[in-house]
């Protein structure tokens, strides 16, 4: 009888070959070495030039420009854009091959924008890629793909539930040639960047259309005329400044109809493009930011002593180092078996392997880092380790391209209707946050 794979149709024993490429490997190597000989020591250099400046929502004299020479270097050693798969404007990876890169990136916060494969500027920039005008690509995706602006993507709304991504209530209506647009939008990741210059946006353009048809995604220049970032949402009481996650209005705004991406009523079309590899770069990512972890809490136990052992010796601490150890590598093969699916099936079929693991992964993350925490006792929560910001971007991540519960609905639906043979609601592929 043949197997048949949850919601991947036949198996294709394409699926089960997680190897990364030989023409792969060469570049593997490449950005390990590079985030161990630049980004290390320029993320150490970036963060101490920034820890005594007075505005919050600014970069201190230096940080830049610090930056901006290790993205140079990046540039110089060929190390950029490569998070797009198969395109000209990228390496042409497979997501396959970039799930055992962004690993790498993930352990080093600072790592992904050295290379200009950060989020949310990838999403957007594979959005562009793709749909994107000649003109649009030529005024906003060359910009970003050359690291010389950031971006943010402005969906989440705080009068209703985002896990449903037909509630949208911020409205655009076409007046003449410009897309009027009024309503508001929270904890918009990236607008508060002073770098930050454009926003797709997911508007309301439809309303009298089918559920799927009403919304539409405009571009937004941040400096036009009615757009009012009010201010920062924190995450357990940290701003994360000047990236930010910004509570906006938008009042009377007014872009040129030529902004609108793809066409009007196809916002929730272009969602399935985006948010497939979206939910893997995270994952991807986490599963670096895991390692990270675990490497600090097997460093700290072996160095401390307690009652005259080792920390690592007491309270069933080795057994967590295990069980750490395993569920990375537990969650390493899901994550490389989702991105094969995306490669092998494509992201539509792949979107229960990628749900799948935006469920796992995420939580799985949070539970080593906070053993991790554990471990290093009160420093653990400091600002002494990177850890409390670990912990928190992982907790925020299982909001993020939809919490945790639509994507175990996704999963167990495709479950259920092997038995049921019940239509998928196409609303379960594209979830954001709640």
């Amino acid at each position: 009888m043949p197997y048949t794979d949850s919601g991947a149709g036949e198996l294709n024993d394409d699926l089960f070959d997680l190897r990364m490429s030989d023409d792969a490997r060469p570049l593997y190597d490449h950005v390990k070495k590079f985030i161990a000989d630049v980004v290390d020591p320029m993320s150490v250099k970036f963060h101490e030039l920034g820890k005594d400046k007075d505005d919050i929502w600014s970069y201190a004299p230096g940080q830049l420009e610090t930056l901006e020479e290790a993205k140079d270097e990046a540039k110089k050693q060929g190390l950029w854009n490569f998070f797009l798969p198969d395109a000209e404007t990228g390496e042409g990876l497979k997501n396959l091959d970039y799930a055992y890169i962004a690993a790498e990136l993930g352990k080093n916060s600072l790592a992904s924008e050295t290379m200009n494969c950060s989020a949310p500027d990838t999403g957007n920039m594979e959005v562009l890629e793709r749909v994107g005008t000649p003109a649009q690509k030529e005024e906003w995706l060359k910009p970003l793909l050359d690291g010389k602006i950031r971006s943010a993507f402005a969906m989440t709304e705080p009068g209703l539930p985002s896990s449903d991504a037909k509630n949208i209530s911020t409205r655009a209506v076409l007046e003449g040639d410009e897309w009027v647009i009024n309503g508001e939008k929270f904890y918009i990741s990236g607008a508060g960047d002073p770098r930050c210059k454009i926003m797709i946006t997911m508007v309301k353009t439809n309303p009298d259309a089918e559920p799927h048809k009403q919304q539409s995604q405009i571009l937004v220049p941040t400096d036009t005329p009615g757009v009012k970032i009010l201010d920062g949402m924190q995450v357990f009481g940290d701003y994360d400044a000047p990236h930010g996650h910004m509570h906006i209005v938008f009042d009377n705004v007014r872009v040129p109809k030529e902004n609108m991406l793809l066409g009007e009523g196809r916002g929730f079309e272009i969602s399935q493009l985006r948010l497939g590899p979206g939910r893997i770069h995270h994952c991807m990512r986490s599963i670096g930011a895991a390692e990270r972890a675990l490497d600090m809490m097997v460093v700290r136990g072996m160095g401390r002593q307690a009652f005259g052992r080792d920390l690592i010796k007491l309270g069933g601490n080795i057994e967590k180092v295990s069980r750490a150890r395993i569920d990375i590598e537990s969650m390493r093969m899901m994550v490389l078996k989702a991105a094969k699916a995306m490669d092998v099936l494509g992201n539509k079929e792949a979107r229960v392997w990628i749900s799948m693991v935006k469920a796992m992964v995420p939580e799985k993350v949070c539970r080593i880092i906070d053993e991790a925490i554990q471990m290093h006792g009160a420093a653990g929560v400091s600002q002494w380790t990177p850890l409390a910001r670990l912990y928190a971007n992982q907790r925020t991540l299982r909001l993020a391209d939809g919490p945790d519960e639509v994507h175990h609905m996704v999963v167990g639906r495709a479950e259920t209707r092997k038995y049921t043979g019940e239509e998928e609601d196409p609303a379960m592929a594209a979830v954001w946050r709640k």
